[in-house]
């Protein structure tokens, strides 16, 4: 099979009260240090199984713990494959390319399920990027406009990965 992409582990974006109180929970549960803590967010890279866990410090307002869900992959031609897949499939992906988004520059691309959960693919360029620069970034981190499965814009989420 042609374009065959390196999956690398899967992306869980989960939204919390209290990050504190969370890292706290997953290094108990998981066994290990978080890889990356900054301001409101947590990361965790576990390697069996492989996961790429994040923690965002936000209100649920109603819509539950899920941020998004993703795959993590090796590079940007696969970021890319996987987006051309999505389209010949008939999905709408969205793409942020050289985007700044949980303190990393990443290449990524997005679409929505039927119920309207986000999935990205992605490949980090550059990791463990300051917070200063995390924060001159735009603050729409990791927030696809949501576009249903029909290609037409609904509303935009408040989440960052």
């Amino acid at each position: 099979m042609e374009n065959q992409i390196k999956t690398l582990k899967a992306h869980l974006a989960l939204n919390v009260k209290d990050v504190t109180r969370s890292i706290d929970f997953y290094q108990r549960m998981l066994g290990l240090e978080p890889s990356k803590v900054r301001t409101g967010y947590a990361k965790f890279d576990v390697a069996n199984p492989p996961l790429n866990l994040t923690l965002n410090e936000m209100p649920f307002d109603g819509k539950g713990a899920l941020s998004h869900l993703g795959i993590q992959v090796a590079s940007s031609d696969d970021v890319n494959a996987m987006k051309s897949r999505w389209q010949s499939q008939g999905l709408v992906p969205r793409e942020e390319m050289q985007t700044t988004c949980c303190y990393a520059l990443q290449d990524k691309a997005w679409v929505n399920d039927p119920d309207g959960n986000e999935w990205e693919v992605f490949v980090v360029l550059q990791d463990n990027l300051s917070e200063e620069t995390q924060n001159a970034a735009e603050k729409t981190c990791c927030v696809p406009t949501f576009v249903g499965i029909d290609g037409k814009e609904k509303e935009v989420a408040t989440a960052c990965c």
